[in-house]
């Protein structure tokens, strides 16, 4: 099972999403990422437990008060880094965007 949370307002918004994705564990995942709005969009995700996206976030700017997150469970594709959610389209994905893995 997927989950997918997400946040906007006045908190810093990775705070919010990660407990948010903590809650919903229990449905079973692969990889966990989060798609944060500052300075652009930027998209950080690791294959494993929000605990591993956790401890990669750290020392990154992530202030934001706008994101998503998403927990993938691998129908598609092998679990690791790259194959982990969130996504975005080549058209999207431009020079304001940057990936995070």
């Amino acid at each position: 099972m997927c989950g997918i949370v997400a946040y906007v307002g006045e908190r810093q918004a990775q705070d919010v999403i990660l407990k948010g994705l903590k809650r919903l564990e229990y449905r079973g995942y692969d990889s966990a990422g989060i798609a944060l709005l500052n300075k652009g969009l930027n998209v950080y995700k690791k294959k494993g437990k929000v605990a591993d996206l956790e401890e990669f976030l750290k020392g990154k700017e992530l202030d934001s008060h706008i994101g998503m997150g998403h927990t993938r469970w691998a129908t598609h594709g092998e679990p690791n880094d790259e194959n982990a959610h969130p996504h975005y389209s080549a058209k999207k994905a431009g020079h304001h965007s940057q990936r995070h893995y």
